[in-house]
């Protein structure tokens, strides 16, 4: 299946994006493994995952992990962190895995770029009967910054239209499945250390940024770049963590 065209910019731009975007805290973690009362000896799939973030807090945080990601270049950065063994080519609305195989399935930064029932039913069949998905949003958190209303004013007035991008809320898609319970949300926050420089490489690791052409792109991060160098950017700063949460009916 073909992906978006704005998902697959993220392949140019791994780099930017193992660095700048926010770690996954272990309290992460454990609420997702609470929550979803995951068995200790329990399969997670971790689908879309990326360069790895939430691959390796899962793993660090004790569980058992198989990641799913689509693009080469991604996956190069996942296995060289996580190991080849765990790192599988697939994607979510084909999922290369067993029927009834894991015990549960996560899903960070990414559902917004499924095609969600197709991803839905297959989620639904690799699960265990018991099992249970958690759908992530990170949310940073620079309003501490000085140059926070003047980056997103910048921000904004840049960004192109991009139709039908974010799509409904996820419990809309959820719900309308027909196939999932007991859906809710929680939200972990934590800080984490912050610099200007990681600032921008978040910023560069935008699907919309990255899907821009060379020259404009580049003339972007640096005014950007200008705007937080200007500042006072603080040693920390918050990241905010929304969990969405659900299991099979």
């Amino acid at each position: 299946m073909a992906l978006h065209p704005l998902a697959e910019r993220f392949a140019e731009v791994a780099g930017a994006y193992e660095r700048g975007r926010p770690e996954y805290a272990p309290a992460v973690v454990g609420a997702i493994a609470a929550e979803l009362r995951i068995p200790a000896d329990g399969l997670v799939l971790d689908l879309a995952a990326g360069t790895g973030k939430l691959t390796r807090a899962l793993l660090s945080g004790g569980l058992n992990v198989v990641a799913v990601e689509p693009q080469a270049s991604l996956r190069e950065v996942l296995a060289a962190s996580v190991g080849g063994d765990r790192v599988v080519e697939g994607v979510a609305e084909a999922i290369p895995l067993a029927d009834r195989s894991v015990a549960a399935v996560t899903v960070a930064d990414a559902f917004h770029w499924f095609d969600r029932q197709a991803a839905l039913e297959e989620i639904q069949r690799v699960l265990h009967p018991d099992g249970g998905l958690a759908i992530l949003v990170t949310i940073p958190d620079w309003s501490g910054a000085s140059w926070a209303h003047e980056l997103g004013s910048l921000v904004e007035g840049s960004r192109p239209e991009h139709p039908f991008f974010d799509g409904p809320p996820w419990q809309e898609s959820v719900r309308s499945s027909g196939s999932w319970r007991n859906l809710r949300e929680i939200r972990v926050t934590t800080s984490q250390s912050a610099d200007p420089e990681r600032i921008v490489d978040h910023l560069a690791s935008m699907s919309w940024l990255a899907a821009l052409p060379e020259d404009e792109r580049a003339d972007l991060l640096e005014r950007f770049r200008a705007v937080i160098q200007a500042g006072d950017t603080p040693g920390e700063m918050p990241v905010h963590v929304a969990i969405g949460l659900t299991a099979l009916a």
